[in-house]
């Protein structure tokens, strides 16, 4: 299988370290370090535990065939290759790499991936700068009862009484606004579904295996704590979700679980405040 070099462009082996026409190191060639995901399962885990916005909002698409333009992708065809896929604004595709090599196909989009949040997050940090600028301005204007109001405040707040008060009251609307079901097991439509940590896994009779499942944001809306009792169930015919690799993902784990997300880097986790724009994205490169 050829690649195309990062820094030459040229056409190459897949099996070589560095590029024979330019010398440059290729960026698959490290991609075994244990802490980082090697399949395309683990690649989604990993997307879940950074707290990534949803793949519409990011145009990551991990584990499908996604032919609409716009988009970033990975997949295992009908023949059993791992394809890597950039779809360009126009609709033509680039394709990254198809081969057998699982752990490459998913390091290529795994480290593209990683790009482009560090690249969200210096856009986002550009944006609060920006504000904070505009804001300094029109603080400048404000009357000194405002600016003695808020020193006070401030001196209250960063007492430890005033940051107890504070996270208690935090906690307590967090509480009381948060309609999500409770971890479990749930039913719908002949289906059977579990939730935890934000997110809905599905259960395929036919792998009798557990998926995390991208679209089941109707769920969300359907079955909340107030209807959850319609819905849930407290075991199902098949594996069972607590046997699953997806379990308690991100809590305490074996010392030899090696991509377990405690291990991956926290510097690629989204912060929820921050916002994503797929727009500022290159789409008009091949990757």
């Amino acid at each position: 299988m050829k690649i195309k070099c990062d820094y030459c462009g040229q056409m190459i082996d897949e099996t070589l370290q560095t590029c024979p026409n330019c010398g440059a190191a290729l960026s698959g060639a490290n991609r075994m370090a244990h802490t980082q995901p090697q399949t395309i399962e683990e690649l989604k885990q990993w997307y879940v535990d950074h707290n990534l916005p949803p793949e519409h909002v990011t145009r990551f698409f991990i584990g499908k065939n996604i032919t609409e333009p716009k988009a970033f992708g990975i997949y295992k065809d009908e023949n059993g290759d791992f394809v890597v896929y950039k779809n360009k604004a126009n609709g033509e595709r680039a394709v990254r790499y198809q081969g057998s090599d699982e752990g490459y196909a998913v390091n290529e989009l795994y480290q593209r991936l990683r790009t482009e949040i560090a690249e969200q997050k210096k856009n986002n940090a550009n944006r609060n700068q920006s504000g904070y600028r505009s804001s300094g301005k029109n603080a400048s204007s404000k009357k000194s009862f405002g600016s003695t109001y808020y020193k006070i405040l401030k001196g209250v707040l960063f007492t430890k009484f005033g940051i107890t008060i504070f996270a208690l009251v935090v906690f307590f609307l967090a509480s009381v606004l948060d309609h999500s079901p409770a971890r479990g097991y749930y039913r719908y439509n002949g289906k059977d579904y579990y939730y935890q940590k934000s997110q809905w896994y599905e259960y395929h009779a036919e792998d009798d295996d557990w998926y995390l499942n991208y679209d089941s944001g109707f769920l969300d809306d359907l079955i909340t704590d107030d209807t959850a009792d319609e819905y849930r169930i407290y075991d199902h015919e098949g594996s069972r979700f607590e046997d699953s690799t997806w379990y308690d993902v991100g809590s305490s784990s074996s010392s030899d679980d090696s991509w377990s997300s405690s291990d991956w880097d926290s510097g690629s986790s989204w912060d929820s405040s921050d916002s994503w724009d797929s727009g500022s994205s290159d789409w008009d490169s091949d990757w």
